[in-house]
């Protein structure tokens, strides 16, 4: 597929070269990405290793089906992301308006699962503090970690939409063809946030099960 002849901005004088400069810029905010998320699951992996066995009671208690039916949202918004990417960068704009209102869709179905997940957790006094439901240190630890990660991964994925949102503005404009170098840099981001949440759904879902 042949992409569109993409719009060139300021300072750069060439498309390959401002190309390669974005990705390279995405990469570098995707490593300091990945090292803030390491040293998240480093916390994890530390408490768990110090008190197995209350970190583990604690993990029982978090609810598999919300964690697995948004696990099973966010694969599929990848899917509808990498086509609407794809869709782009061929000029096919009507597949690419789908695969971007679809994303926003699963994107918001995400965070809506996830609220109910988390009025759940609050009725049965899984948030750390005064009226915890378990007694053992790992088991407060292991819900420090679950409402830190899961908020700041919903921070993100906010973002994420925010990002898809811009693309469909361009589509109203009519510049979502040349501005494909967007849509490969959301994409990216997009995925990010769901392999994120491919590597949390066993840390937080699948303990002791």
């Amino acid at each position: 597929m042949t992409a569109p002849e993409a719009a060139l901005n300021e300072p750069w004088e060439a498309r390959e070269r401002q190309h390669a400069a974005m990705l390279f810029g995405l990469w570098v905010f995707l490593a300091s990405e990945i090292l803030f998320f390491g040293g998240l699951f480093l916390l994890y992996a530390h408490a768990r290793l110090f008190d197995n066995v209350g970190f583990t009671a604690g993990g029982r208690a978090a609810n598999a089906w919300f964690g697995t039916a948004n696990t099973l949202v966010l694969m599929t918004s990848s899917l509808t992301m990498a086509l609407a990417e794809r869709a782009t960068r061929a000029g096919w704009t009507r597949l690419a308006r789908f695969g971007l209102w679809a994303t926003i869709a699963l994107g918001l179905v995400f965070l809506v699962v996830k609220g109910f997940e988390y009025h759940e957790d609050l009725a049965e006094h899984l948030f750390p503090g005064r009226r915890f439901r378990f007694a053992q240190p790992g088991a407060a630890q292991f819900w420090s970690f679950y409402w830190t990660i899961t908020i700041v991964h919903a921070t993100h994925l906010t973002i994420g939409l925010g990002f898809v949102t811009r693309l469909l503005l361009l589509d109203r404009r009519g510049a979502l063809g040349r501005r494909w170098m967007g849509a490969e840099v959301t994409t990216v981001y997009w995925h990010l946030v769901d392999v994120v949440w491919v590597i949390l759904y066993p840390l937080l879902y699948l303990v002791g099960r």
